[in-house]
């Protein structure tokens, strides 16, 4: 039988649990948000908005609560589709929050998605590092698997620039 360990953990709590208080005090938001985004604005927002930061009011006297304001990017044209579609997007922000967080959305236009970098494809194998590939391979029979190999192979043997 086997104990689970006390000092087990997922990397993903460990690093939430350092970005969290940094992500709360310089923009208001946590990594729940950011994770979940794509799912809270839904498919016709996911690509081409990010939230930036929540204001929260400061320094309420009477010591009532009082929501913020939440600042999204917008690429483009999709900020006007965006203006339309605040007041539902705010009940879907306080929906996730679970209180309400949010009384208003200041939108800023600025690119989102970040521009995926090509890579090239790695340079053929020659000499001793080809031969050395193909000896590894000589078992394998399925096509698919074969060329998956090569790829593989040839990105890890081969000159890194």
């Amino acid at each position: 039988m086997s104990y689970p360990r006390k000092a087990e953990k997922q990397i993903s709590e460990l690093a939430n649990g350092l970005i969290d208080p940094v992500l709360a005090k310089r923009a208001g938001i946590n990594t729940a948000l950011l994770g979940c985004w794509d799912e809270i604005v839904g498919e016709d927002f996911a690509d081409c908005t990010r939230p930036e930061k929540i204001a929260w009011v400061r320094g309420n006297e009477n010591g009532t609560y009082k929501p913020g304001v939440l600042t999204i990017a917008c690429e483009g044209a999709r900020a006007l589709f965006l203006t339309h579609a605040q007041g539902e997007l705010i009940q879907r922000i306080n929906s996730f929050f679970g209180f309400a967080a949010v009384h208003q959305i200041r939108i800023v236009q600025k690119p989102v998605s970040q521009a995926a970098k090509r890579s090239r494809p790695p340079q053929p194998l020659k000499g001793e590092a080809a031969r050395k590939l193909e000896s590894m391979m000589e078992g394998i029979e399925g096509d698919k698997l074969r060329e998956a190999v090569k790829r593989l192979g040839t990105a890890v043997l081969g000159k890194r620039r």
